[in-house]
C-alpha cells in the first residue's frame, strides 16, 4: 500500500491559514494597519475602494523595508518581531506570527512599494494568488504602500458571501477605531470611495476620543487612573446618563493591543450598578499596562482575546477604580428623601396676636325653593325639568334584542369577575382558573407594538408625524451608514429623516402614535436591534425595525398603571397571534398553578 500522506504546496497551506486569519476586508485592514504601526509610522493613510473589495492601501512613513525583506516577508511564519520562544514572553509589538502577508497574498492580488530611508531606490513586489508576478526597483517615499486588489478573487465562494458594502465599511471603520484610539500620538486618515471619513491629528487620548466619536463626548468623560504594583490602569469612562443601548464605545486596551474580555467588562457594569438607566450599556475607553510576562495573547489568531496570570485580582483592581472614579466626581447618587407628603405648617410668630377666626356673614333665613324667588320666576327653571310623557322612554333601551342580553349579560360578568394587579410595577398578576396568572407588562406591550407595525411595514399603512422642531444628532460612522442602509425602512415605518455629509441625521417626522418618546432614543434603540440581531440590516429588515420601534415604546418597568390600563393590555396581548412569547421571544405570560402553590407549602 503506497504512502498516503503529502506535505501541502505553500499556495495551499496559505489559502488554509487565510481562513483563520482573513474573514473579510476589515481583517486585512487590520493586520496592515498594524505593520505600518510596528514599522514606527507617525503618518497613516488608508483608501478603501467598493468597501474593501477592489482595493485596501495603506501608506505609511515607517521604516520601510530592503529588497531581500519584502520578498521574505510573503513567506510564512517570516517575522522580525521574534526570534526565539522566550520572545513571545516579552511581546511589544502587535503583530508576531508572521501569517498575515502570507494569508493576504494568497487569497488576493498584492502590490508592495517600500523603501528605507538610507536606499536611493525602493522595492516593487507584486504577488497574486501567492504567485510572484514582478520584483523590481522602483521610485518611492520612504515607508511602504501596500495595495490589496480584488480580494478573495480566486475564491469565489468566500468572495459571494461578502455582506453589502454598507455593512463591511461598518467593520472596516471598527477595527480602523481600535488601532487609532491606542495610538494617539500617530496621524491617521481614512477615505472611502473619495469621501474622508476620519482625519485624525495627533494629540492625546482624549483629543483621540474626541476625534473619532465627536465632540459630545467630550462632556461625557470621567477620568481614570489607578497604579499598582500588579496592574496601572488609565482612561476614561463615561457618565451613567450617557450610556447607550448600543454597543460601540467599549475598549480594552492592554499595552496598547486591544483585547476582548468579557470578564472585566462584567467588572465595569459592576461598578455602575444601580446607577445606570435600565437597558443602558456604560461607555468606557480603559488602557491597562501590565508586565508582558503576565498575560498570553497568542490564544486567538485575531490576537484579540488575552489571558490574564491573575484574572480575579485585577477584576477587583478595575471594580474598584471605576468606583473610585465615579465618586471623586460626585456620580454616585445621593440621599434624597421626599418632601411632597409632608404639611406645610406656618410657624406663628410671637410678636404677632393672633386675630381669631375669620367670620363670614350667613343669611339663615334665606330659602332657595321659594316661588316668589325673582331667580326662579325669570327663567323658568323648574319648568324646564318637567317631564311631560315618560310613556315611551323604556324603548330608548329596547336596542338589544331578548337573544343577545344574556350574551352581554354573561360577558359583563367574566368582566367584572377579572381583577388585575401590580407586583413592583413590573408584573401584572390576573387569577385563573388553574391557579394564577403572572405577565411581564414591558414584554407583552413590546409583542402588541410588534404586530401592530409589523402590519404596517406589511400594507404601507404607516403614517409619519412632523415634527414643529426637527432633532439633529450626530452618530458613529458606522451607526451612521447603518442607518443609511435601511433607510428605505424606515421611511416605511414613519420615519423622515434627512442625512448629512458629516455623519449627522436630521430627524423631521417620527411615526405617528410614538408619543413623546425621544426620537433620538427610538433610533438608539433600533441599531441596538440591528446589532443584536447580526447580519446585513437588508436581512429580515422589517422584523428588526418593527423589534426595535416596539422596544423604543413600550411601557417600561416601574410605571404604575390604572385598572383599566391593565385590562386593555391584557384584552391587547390576547389578540396577538403569539402572546406568549416577546419579540427577542423571552416568555411574558407564566401561570403558576394551585399544585404548584401547594407544594410551596409542604
Amino acid at each position: 500500500m503506497p504512502d498516503i500522506i503529502k506535505l501541502l504546496p505553500d499556495s495551499v497551506a496559505n489559502q488554509i491559514a487565510a481562513g483563520e486569519v482573513i474573514q473579510r476586508p476589515a481583517s486585512v485592514l487590520k493586520e496592515l494597519i498594524e505593520n505600518s504601526v510596528d514599522s514606527g509610522a507617525k503618518q497613516i493613510n488608508v483608501i478603501i475602494r467598493d468597501a474593501g473589495r477592489t482595493l485596501i492601501q495603506i501608506i505609511d512613513d515607517g521604516c520601510g523595508m530592503s529588497e531581500t525583506d519584502s520578498r521574505l516577508a510573503f513567506e510564512r511564519h517570516a517575522t522580525s518581531k521574534i526570534t526565539s520562544a522566550e520572545d513571545l514572553f516579552a511581546i511589544q509589538t502587535k503583530g508576531f506570527r508572521g501569517e498575515a502577508l502570507a494569508s493576504i497574498a494568497a487569497v488576493a492580488m498584492v502590490e508592495l512599494k517600500t523603501r528605507r530611508e538610507d536606499d536611493e531606490t525602493g522595492t516593487l513586489i507584486a504577488i497574486n494568488g501567492s504567485r510572484v508576478a514582478a520584483q523590481e526597483p522602483c521610485s518611492c517615499p520612504k515607508g511602504s504602500c501596500f495595495s490589496v486588489k480584488n480580494l478573495f478573487y480566486n475564491i469565489p465562494a468566500r468572495r459571494k458571501f461578502l455582506k453589502s458594502d454598507t455593512t463591511e465599511l461598518r467593520h472596516i471603520i471598527n477595527e480602523f477605531q481600535k488601532v487609532v484610539i491606542a495610538h494617539p500620538d500617530i496621524k491617521f486618515s481614512l477615505r472611502s470611495n473619495d469621501n474622508e471619513i476620519y482625519n485624525l491629528l495627533p494629540g492625546n487620548k482624549r483629543q483621540r476620543i474626541v476625534g473619532v466619536f465627536g465632540k459630545q463626548i467630550n462632556q461625557e468623560l470621567i477620568t481614570l487612573d489607578t497604579d499598582t504594583s500588579l496592574i496601572s490602569i488609565s482612561g476614561f469612562i463615561g457618565k451613567p446618563e450617557s450610556a447607550r443601548r448600543t454597543y460601540g464605545e467599549q475598549f480594552f486596551f492592554v499595552n496598547n493591543r486591544f483585547m476582548k474580555h468579557p470578564y472585566f467588562h462584567k467588572a465595569v457594569t459592576e461598578a455602575y450598578q444601580n446607577i445606570l438607566p435600565p437597558d443602558t450599556i456604560p461607555s468606557y475607553f480603559i488602557f491597562m499596562q501590565a508586565d508582558p510576562a503576565s498575560i498570553d495573547i497568542n490564544i486567538h489568531p485575531t490576537k484579540t482575546e488575552i489571558k490574564f496570570e491573575d484574572e480575579n485580582a485585577i477584576w477587583q483592581i478595575l471594580m474598584a477604580s471605576v468606583r473610585e472614579a465615579l465618586g471623586r466626581f460626585n456620580i454616585v447618587p445621593s440621599l434624597d428623601f421626599e418632601n411632597e407628603a409632608l404639611i406645610d405648617i406656618p410657624v406663628r410668630s410671637s410678636d404677632k396676636v393672633f386675630s381669631g377666626q375669620p367670620k363670614i356673614p350667613v343669611n339663615p333665613d334665606y330659602n332657595p325653593f321659594e316661588k316668589d324667588d325673582p331667580l326662579l320666576q325669570r327663567s323658568g327653571f323648574i319648568e324646564k325639568f318637567e317631564r311631560s310623557n315618560t310613556e315611551n322612554w323604556d324603548k330608548l333601551y329596547s336596542i338589544i334584542g331578548k337573544d343577545d342580553e344574556d350574551n352581554v349579560d354573561m360577558l359583563a360578568i367574566q368582566r367584572k369577575d377579572r381583577k388585575f394587579f401590580q407586583i413592583k410595577n413590573k408584573y401584572i398578576a390576573c387569577p385563573v382558573k388553574s391557579g394564577m396568572m403572572f405577565i411581564d407588562q414591558k414584554r407583552a406591550h413590546e409583542r402588541i407594538l410588534y404586530e401592530r407595525y409589523i402590519d404596517c411595514l406589511t400594507s404601507n399603512t404607516a403614517v409619519s408625524q412632523t415634527d414643529l422642531f426637527p432633532v439633529k444628532i450626530e452618530l458613529d460612522p458606522s451607526d451612521f451608514l447603518l442607518l443609511k442602509e435601511s433607510h428605505e425602512e424606515l421611511q416605511l415605518l414613519g420615519f423622515t429623516l434627512e442625512f448629512t455629509d458629516n455623519y449627522n441625521i436630521v430627524i423631521k417626522g417620527c411615526p405617528a402614535g410614538s408619543g413623546s418618546f425621544n426620537p433620538a432614543g427610538m433610533l438608539e434603540i433600533i441599531i441596538e436591534e440591528y446589532k443584536s440581531a447580526g447580519g446585513a440590516p437588508r436581512t429580515g429588515a422589517k422584523e428588526k425595525l418593527a423589534a426595535g420601534m416596539a422596544a423604543a415604546s413600550a411601557i417600561q418597568y416601574g410605571k404604575a398603571l390604572e385598572n383599566s390600563e391593565m385590562e386593555n393590555l391584557f384584552d391587547a396581548l390576547f389578540a396577538c397571534s403569539a402572546p406568549n412569547y416577546s419579540p427577542k421571544g423571552k416568555a411574558v405570560i407564566i401561570i403558576m398553578t394551585l399544585d404548584e402553590l401547594d407544594k410551596k407549602f409542604k
